[in-house]
């Protein structure tokens, strides 16, 4: 795995930002939309948490992808619909932004996919790569 990269959880995959977690979110939602990506939502679950009267660290689930590249996903193996869209975590470990995601071959390997169908998730590593990078 690349430097500032762990693996936890299993079949999670954790990237450090040297950003905050807004600013890390923003980045993110900046570079989906310059990649024509679509943006199902972006999720303040810290925010929520706050609604109900709870704390919780800044937390941000992000949900995104491609209907071009999903859909032909999910009709090859229609239980990939419980992991697509794809998910960001962007959330902060004792001030330390970590974007954690569900690897694309963990997905792959749980949905049984080949390596043409499997490549339409595998983006996302090259994605939180660069929102990661300096």
């Amino acid at each position: 795995m690349p430097d500032g990269t762990t693996q936890d959880a299993p079949d999670v995959v954790t990237k450090m930002s040297p950003r905050t977690v807004d600013d890390t979110v923003s980045r993110l939602t900046q570079m989906l939309a310059a990649k024509g990506m679509k943006l199902f939502d972006a999720i303040d679950q810290s925010a929520e948490a706050r609604s109900a009267g709870l704390e919780l660290r800044d937390t941000t689930l992000v949900i995104f992808g491609s209907p071009a590249a999903g859909t032909p996903v999910m009709a090859a193996a229609p239980m990939s619909a419980l992991d697509l869209p794809l998910k960001v975590l962007v959330w902060d470990d004792s001030g330390q932004t970590k974007v954690s995601y569900y690897a694309p071959a963990a997905l792959a390997a749980r949905h049984h996919l080949g390596a043409d169908l499997a490549a339409k998730l595998a983006g996302i590593d090259p994605l939180t790569d660069a929102l990661v990078a300096q």
